[in-house]
């Protein structure tokens, strides 16, 4: 079957990319649909979502609902085929999580629910691949009194940009042991074995997948001159002026729905007195169905 991802087929690539690149996203505006309510969308709303991420695996609800309730979401997300939850152990009790900052107890160890800068990632990274996390909502209940930005950007995009690059990127991401992240002992989980695996992987369906986060600490990278000058190139492509990286700040009422796109985090500050910033965040193992 003729596959865009597959190195050795050139022409599919090509006629691929042409696409990608016309119908690719010009600023984060053209990914914001207003919705009147995200938990029951009009087919209007619906399809303008799936649209957006037909064309960039990602797409910005924004709506009037700034209630703390983990069932919009999860609403959300089940009307694009999101259904199976990556519950890990530090989500609720509903399998989503509450991102916010925690100044006791387990959480307050781990980035995300700090007030910290988090670098580019895509969630999961560090699952095994029956835990592959292919889809994502974000959903805004507060934002910070400054700060908590993000920079989007879509992976499919950024394996074009490489590839375009040299082919050889490509090549040494797609290794099974091109990243791993070593063992580790946690609390709750015990002892987590070392998990290596690609950074760009294709699933059953032929669509593509990126692991990846630019951590330096507790990420180990193949030890080769192509691994190492892959991983690179998509160091500078992240840090460089591309118009294919978005930035974006949720407000209330507003989220991300995506395929698992590369994202990041700003440092932010809680305004004294009142309640923290917070976001839901539900995890998939589906992805999307647009």
């Amino acid at each position: 079957m003729k596959n865009p991802f597959d190195l050795g087929d050139t022409e599919s690539y090509l006629r691929w990319r042409e696409q990608k690149l016309a119908s690719a996203p010009k600023s984060v505006n053209e990914l914001i649909v207003e919705v009147h309510d995200p938990r029951a969308l009009t087919p209007i709303e619906h399809n303008a979502l799936a649209e957006c991420v037909r064309r960039s695996n990602m797409a910005i609800y924004a709506s009037p609902f700034h209630d703390a309730d983990t069932e919009i979401p999860r609403l959300l997300g089940a009307q694009f085929g999101l259904e199976h939850l990556d519950a890990n152990w530090l989500a609720g009790e509903d399998g989503i999580s509450e991102i916010r900052v925690f100044d006791n107890g387990t959480r307050q160890n781990y980035i995300p629910y700090t007030d910290r800068p988090i670098k580019w990632h895509t969630d999961g990274y560090y699952n095994p691949p029956e835990r592959t996390i292919r889809g994502m909502v974000l959903h805004c209940v507060r934002n910070a009194s400054s700060g908590g930005e993000n920079q989007l950007m879509d992976h499919e995009m950024a394996y074009l940009l490489l590839r375009d690059e040299n082919p050889q990127h490509i090549q040494a991401l797609m290794q099974a042991d091109a990243m791993t992240i070593p063992d580790r002992v946690d609390e709750a989980d015990g002892v987590r074995t070392a998990q290596s695996g690609p950074v760009f992987s294709l699933d059953t369906a032929g669509d593509l997948h990126m692991r990846y986060t630019a951590r330096t600490r507790s990420i180990e990278w193949k030890h080769d001159a192509a691994t190492l000058a892959a991983v690179a190139a998509l160091e500078r492509l992240l840090a460089s002026d591309t118009p294919h990286i978005f930035k974006a700040h949720l407000d209330p009422g507003m989220g991300l729905l995506c395929n698992n796109v590369l994202h990041d985090r700003s440092a932010f500050i809680d305004a004294p007195g009142q309640p923290p910033r917070l976001l839901y965040r539900a995890r998939y193992l589906d992805r999307m169905n647009t």
